[in-house]
């Protein structure tokens, strides 16, 4: 492994995310959020709003109810009205509670679009089902991003918070991640570094990768990441993956999980991203800015594996009467030494296995289950 070399940052204003600020540009904001949104109610509210209302409508007359009783018992109507007071305040409590909460929500949603807009980008408060390739995308339901941050210069860069819900029997989990998309000039295989740094009793990852796909590298990048590449680019992900971005992506990504997909690299990690933490954003800013300068060398990669389905099509289309040939819509390409940019077929996603952490789990709560019946 070489040494890495002095690298570039991404220099960034930080200042409006800890700013102090106006009570009134933050409600004027929050109106202004709220007409872009789709009109209607959302699936949360409306529940909310029942929920509320089935509350006052049954708990009403059972209060009134008890109220009557202890009145009738002890013969003092403040003794009696005392559950109501205390009733009262509980709900009060439950109301300031959700006041300051929407109120913080508000704040930070302005902060964040003052920060994305003192760094010459724009900010979205919110996205259903993002059309993204990355893996966590098409997982589960209620699938949506929030507080949004995007740049486009030197290319474009979006960071994230998302979530979604998985639905098990009668019970869901909600899973929620911090993801960067950087978009790339040209398609390239599907490529997985799952960090070892974040993870716990086996992979954090969504997806388990049939393990004929991992690909060991030099040095000590197999102590930082687990690479997966589909079976038979190891040459192109050891072109992809020179020393020198290696280097890069031990010294300023290691907590992060990675993946190429598509013309898209996506850096991931169970924590917020789009934040009001500085420092977040200066790790972030940083990685991204680091990799930035090696995505050039990317964007020169070809599967030669198009050139020669290319060199198939064009001896077929040679082979035909010169009659057809000519009717043709274009010229067939002669001497072609380039494939264009593209993955083929069986480089555009790695193949899947199933995972054996929970098989595991429940075989050892059976077994232990035996063993403790049994003793």
């Amino acid at each position: 492994m070489t040494a890495p070399q002095p690298q570039p940052s991404m220099t960034f204003d930080a200042r409006p995310l800890t700013d102090p600020v106006d009570a009134s540009a933050v409600r004027a904001f929050a109106a202004e959020v709220r007409s872009r949104q789709t009109v209607g109610a959302s699936a949360s509210t409306i529940i909310g709003i029942v929920a509320v209302c089935f509350a006052g409508v049954v708990m009403l007359p059972i209060f009134v109810t008890v109220i009557l009783s202890l009145a009738a018992s002890t013969g003092s109507p403040v003794s009696a009205a005392i559950p109501l007071v205390l009733v009262a305040l509980v709900l009060v409590g439950i109301v300031v509670m959700i006041w300051f909460g929407v109120r913080n929500a508000q704040a930070t949603r302005y902060r964040l679009s003052r920060f994305a807009q003192a760094n010459g980008m724009t900010y979205e408060a919110k996205i259903a089902d993002p059309p993204l390739p990355g893996m966590i995308f098409s997982l589960g339901r209620s699938r949506q991003s929030t507080d949004i941050v995007r740049g486009t210069r030197p290319r474009f860069v979006e960071f994230g918070n998302y979530q979604y819900t998985v639905q098990s029997g009668k019970n869901s989990t909600t899973y929620r991640w911090g993801y960067v998309a950087v978009k790339l000039d040209v398609p390239l295989p599907n490529i997985v570094l799952d960090a070892t740094g974040n993870n716990g009793f086996g992979s954090n990852l969504p997806a388990a990768f049939q393990k004929e796909q991992r690909l060991s590298l030099e040095g000590d990048f197999d102590q930082h990441f687990t690479l997966y590449c589909p079976e038979g680019y190891e040459r192109d992900a050891l072109y992809l993956f020179t020393p020198d971005i290696m280097a890069r992506f031990i010294d300023n990504a290691a907590q992060l999980d990675v993946e190429i997909v598509d013309d898209w690299l996506f850096l991931y990690t169970q924590r917020k991203v789009s934040t009001l933490d500085p420092a977040t954003w200066a790790w972030l800013f940083g990685a991204v800015g680091a990799l930035l300068t090696k995505f050039d060398q990317w964007a020169r990669w070809r599967d030669e594996r198009l050139l020669a389905e290319n060199a198939d099509a064009v001896a077929a289309a040679s082979a035909l009467p010169g009659s057809m040939n000519a009717q043709l819509p274009f010229a067939p390409p002669v001497g072609l030494l380039t494939p264009p940019p593209g993955v083929a077929p069986q480089g555009r996603r790695l193949k899947r296995s199933g995972t054996w952490l929970p098989i595991v789990v429940v075989i050892g709560f059976v077994i232990f289950w035996f063993w403790s019946r049994l003793n």
